[in-house]
């Protein structure tokens, strides 16, 4: 048969220790470099030479939950802590890149949306539109209490918030200014002089008034090649996948099975048709890790050896840290069914749950979850079966996790891409690129969001409150004095 592309994605974060705890420690691993550029800088043109699609920047504004009696434990294994933002990282590296997509995750509690918006439209700007941003809510009580909060606010509540700063970003980026408004016209005559920078008629104040944000605007950005950055979002509990099947362009997963990824995105997409979206404006994209060999024998001695150095403990303290109970001090065997009540995290908790057959995981099974329950062991055609495979599950791309850098990429890019190519899971460089196109080209075929996104509402929308249709005129500015 033949196939299609997959979606590459590089699953990044810049910290020591981001998925795979422990593996920091392991001779080849720069990770602990994270802090110069140059290690980035690196790492994401190689990426770029060899087709991947996105740079995926994973960010938290706090500290997971305490973990054996208090938040020390975190700073011992550097538990995504020292991280910087990735924001300021991505404009760096759209300055020596031209072609993959730069995403980002970015919290609603950490930006009012006016500044967020204008940051992302100037980065789209400055990267000729490969932006992409993760739309998240934080799950972790100190990232909150960061950001002026008392505490961790009620799942719902989160959402709800979600949906406002979003719909305030789309009044900023989609309804804010029209194609044609910015004009820089030198030699225009008008009745206030002579040059044209800009049509008041196409520029418009959008007057938001919601429970969480007052808006007037207008946007100071004028429209970027994408207006509003290709959306990304990883919410699992129903809630969430109401968010994404209404707003999202493509899903992140960490599905610990076929099956499970396969129940997934066949509920988004209906839950994208109900809300008069087509079922194919959301893809999925799921995050495995891999350990690759030149015979089937070598790859498992590679994967046992990958396991002697991870953290059990980093590993434990991530998962259940976001769940908001410290199991720290707990013998290792202990079910995790008392999580169930948790505020924090519901879909990821019933995510790790379905790993076992009979529903019932131990502290043991969370400090391997992340580590083995995505993660692919074989030969560099094995991969390429078991990625056949969950394309036929309805994955359209993947989030290739690393345990080091830049090994692990080094290793899928010279080993695996090959047979993906072969194949035609993957593209060839240059294959689809004629020149520099944005991210949302790149994915979908197109610069802009459809009509039937939710953001595509606000076009023309605002036309009453342009600063053309607010004018006073001379007359009646000299009357009224």
């Amino acid at each position: 048969m033949t196939r299609r592309p997959l979606i590459l994605s590089a699953f990044l974060m810049n910290t020591t220790s981001h998925i795979i705890g422990g593996a920091w420690r392991r001779e080849e691993a720069e990770q602990h470099r994270f802090n110069e550029l140059g290690h980035w800088t690196s790492l994401v043109k190689k990426l770029e030479d060899a087709g991947f699609d996105i740079a995926f920047f994973a960010d938290v504004v706090g500290l997971y939950g305490d973990h054996e009696g208090g938040w020390a434990s975190h700073v011992r294994r550097g538990l995504q802590i020292p991280a910087n933002d990735p924001l300021v990282l991505l404009s760096a590296l759209a300055a020596v890149t031209d072609r993959i997509g730069l995403a980002l995750t970015s919290s609603v509690i950490q930006a009012h949306p006016f500044t967020f918006a204008r940051q992302l439209s100037t980065l789209d700007h400055l990267s000729g539109g490969r932006v992409g941003w993760n739309v998240v809510t934080s799950a972790q009580e100190n990232a909150h209490r960061n950001y002026d909060a008392a505490g961790l606010a009620l799942h719902e509540d989160r959402y709800a918030w979600a949906e406002e700063y979003l719909d305030v970003c789309y009044k900023l980026w989609e309804g804010s200014w029209t194609e044609e408004a910015l004009l820089q016209d030198k030699a225009a005559e008008h009745e206030r002089g002579r040059g044209l920078h800009a049509d008041p008629a196409g520029v418009s104040k959008i007057n938001h008034v919601g429970a969480r944000y007052s808006v007037e605007g207008p946007h100071l950005s004028a429209p970027s090649p994408q207006r509003t950055p290709f959306l990304f979002q990883a919410g699992s509990s129903d809630r969430g996948r109401d968010v994404a099947a209404q707003h999202a362009e493509a899903t992140f997963s960490m599905a610990p099975r076929r099956d499970i990824a396969a129940a997934h995105a066949a509920d988004v997409k209906d839950r994208a048709r109900r809300f008069g979206r087509s079922p194919e404006d959301v893809s999925f994209i799921q995050g495995l890790s891999f350990v690759i060999g030149a015979t089937e024998a070598e790859a498992a001695a590679k994967a046992a050896e990958l396991d002697e150095s991870i953290d059990d403990h980093a590993l434990i303290a991530h998962t259940a840290g976001s769940l908001g109970v410290d199991v720290g001090h707990l013998p290792i065997d202990t079910p995790l069914d008392d999580l169930e009540h948790t505020e924090q995290a519901q879909g990821h908790l019933e995510e790790i749950k379905k790993m076992a057959p009979n529903g019932r995981v131990t502290l043991r099974d969370l400090a391997r979850f992340r580590a083995q329950s995505t993660r692919v062991v074989g030969t560099p055609e094995q991969i390429a079966d078991e990625l056949a495979d969950w394309q036929d599950a309805g994955i359209d791309g993947i989030n290739v996790i690393n345990s080091t850098i830049p090994g692990s990429y080094d290793e899928f890019i010279e080993h695996v891409l090959p047979v993906l190519r072969d194949r035609g899971l993957a593209r060839r460089p240059g294959e689809t690129d004629s020149g520099p196109v944005t991210l949302r080209a790149r994915l979908t075929g197109s610069d802009r969001l459809p009509d039937s996104h939710p953001a595509a509402g606000y076009r023309g929308a605002f036309s009453h409150t342009s600063a053309e249709a607010t004018e006073v005129p001379r007359e009646a500015f000299l009357s009224s004095r």
